[in-house]
C-alpha cells in the first residue's frame, strides 16, 4: 500500500537527520518519492528554531500499526525525545495517509487529523504528487489554496 509520511526536524542537524531517516525508510520499505526539504516556521507558541519538512511516499505491505511502529523506531534511533507536545525535535515522522485506510483508533488516526490544515505537509506533498487527494478532505491543490 502507498503510505504518505511527513518528515520534520528543527534541532541538531535537521538535514542530516532527515537524510538518515529516509535512508532507514529505504532499508525497511520501498521509497517511491521524496520531496525537497522545505523550511517552515513552527506551528507552536513554544520558542524554537524553524523546521525542515519533507514528504516521503513509500510502498509497504506492513499493517498500519506496524508501519507506525517502524516510524517510531526510526525516531527513537535518531534520538527523538517526546518531552513537550509541539516542542522542538531531532526528528518527527508522521504517517499522514496509508492507502485508502480510515482509522479513528486511539493508537492511529488516518488520515492524519490535522494534515489538511498544515502547509508544511501539503506543500511538499503537492510538489511530488500534484494530483494527490487527502482522504476525507479532497485534493491537496484545493486544500493549499484554502490555507492562509
Amino acid at each position: 500500500m502507498k503510505a504518505v509520511i511527513a518528515i520534520g526536524a528543527n534541532i541538531g542537524n535537521p538535514k542530516a537527520q532527515m537524510d538518515l531517516a529516509v535512508a532507514l525508510l529505504r532499508e525497511a520499505t520501498e521509497v517511491l518519492l521524496v520531496s525537497e526539504y522545505f523550511s517552515t516556521k513552527p506551528v507552536s507558541e513554544i520558542p524554537q528554531p524553524d523546521y525542515l519538512n519533507a514528504i516521503c511516499i513509500v510502498e509497504s505491505d506492513l499493517p498500519a500499526l506496524d508501519l507506525l511502529s517502524l516510524l517510531n523506531g526510526i525516531e527513537k534511533s535518531l534520538g527523538r525525545e517526546r518531552n513537550e507536545k509541539w516542542g522542538p525535535r531531532t526528528i518527527d515522522l508522521d504517517l499522514i495517509q496509508y492507502g485508502s485506510l480510515l482509522s479513528a483508533a486511539d493508537e492511529l488516526t488516518l488520515p492524519h487529523p490535522r494534515a489538511h490544515e498544515r502547509r508544511f505537509v501539503l506543500e511538499p506533498w503537492h510538489s511530488i504528487d500534484p494530483e494527490a487527494i487527502l482522504l476525507t478532505h479532497g485534493k491537496i491543490a484545493d486544500l493549499l489554496e484554502q490555507l492562509p
